[in-house]
């Protein structure tokens, strides 16, 4: 098989290398996939790139990168239904705790994380759904039902804050959304009600304003850190920020006296650790938005597979409107 490798932290243009190897074979409960398409996310980025306390290299002495991919099944192994062999899939956690991702022109892994593509969806869409697409489902539905609740949905430019719009407004709930300017149209056009400039230096009253004056329920956080203070003033006592990133500051001093006294509920998601129950509740949520046209994926740029470094450098600069994939073909 053909893929992408690296043997030690460092720029993409400097460790990533196409190379190829042989294809490993399905164990007992495995799956091998011949992939279309590779997703990449920021953390790809951050895993290559090194820089985390207390890793000083990489696990493995040599790494295939990205979890997030589409393709076609093309063998099982013992324990899985031969029917498989040519289901359309799409893939989750495949370079978690694993050297071999889906940087690749195979990729074999646990069945189970090898998902039945709905059949009306692209293998771009598919590839997609992974990282941003169970991140996104997990912060608005992982409190249960939204319906008729207002939630916050910061970031809603980006990949995981599109996606977790749409869902929201699928759902039946009022979004307020925060964004750029560039983003705000069609932030709005994915069914936020109200859309404001993250930058406003009275966001936390807007926000207010923007629900009639009273606290929101949900808050779903691109931001941690930075945005503390302003989720701390606009959430409903009993209310919950379901935070997925903090980058700009990921040391943060929370104001613990506003937060204990709305009796607020953090939830962190790494979606990297839900747990499989779980997981499969979210699945069924997204390919159900899905099937009833309420959820479009995205895609910024596909490129080729000998280019992953310019596609890594691509999600670093973060100046997109969708997706940056590989084409495995």
């Amino acid at each position: 098989m053909k893929c992408i490798t690296y043997s030690r932290f460092g720029k993409a243009a400097d460790v990533l290398a196409l190379q190829e190897i042989d294809t490993p074979a399905p164990g007992r409960g495995d799956v091998t996939v011949r992939l279309a398409v590779s997703g990449v996310n920021p953390s790809d980025i951050k895993s290559r790139a090194g820089g985390r306390p207390g890793v000083p290299k990489p696990a493995f002495d040599r790494i295939i990168p990205h979890s997030d991919g589409a393709g076609t099944i093309e063998a099982v192994g013992d324990g899985v239904d031969s029917s498989r062999v040519g289901e359309r899939v799409w893939i989750w956690n495949g370079q978690w705790q694993r050297a071999f991702g889906t940087a690749s022109t195979h990729i074999t892994l646990p069945a189970e994380q090898a998902v039945r593509l709905p059949d009306a969806s692209s293998f771009e869409t598919g590839a997609v759904l992974g990282i941003p697409g169970l991140t996104a489902a997990e912060a608005v539905f992982g409190g249960g039902d939204v319906s008729g609740h207002t939630l916050l949905i910061s970031g809603g430019g980006g990949t995981v804050g599109y996606l977790a719009v749409q869902l929201a407004a699928w759902a039946g709930a009022n979004v307020i959304a925060t964004c750029s300017e560039r983003d705000a149209e069609r932030v709005k056009a994915a069914g936020a009600q109200t859309v404001l400039d993250y930058r406003s230096d009275t966001l936390a009253q807007d926000i207010l304003a923007a629900n009639g004056s009273a606290p929101v329920e949900r808050v779903v956080e691109v931001e941690f850190g930075v945005n503390a203070q302003m989720n701390a003033d606009v959430i409903k006592p009993c209310g919950t920020i379901a935070a997925y990133g903090s980058q700009i500051d990921m040391t943060p001093t929370l104001p613990f006296g506003p937060l204990l006294f709305k009796a607020a509920t953090i939830d962190i998601i790494l979606i990297y650790l839900l747990p499989l129950p779980v997981r499969e509740k979210r699945i069924v949520q997204l390919h159900r938005a899905l099937e009833e046209g309420a959820l479009v994926c995205p895609c910024a740029q596909v490129y080729p597979m000998a280019d992953c470094a310019d596609a890594h450098e691509a999600v670093l600069e973060g100046k997109r409107t969708g997706a940056i994939l590989l084409d495995c073909s």
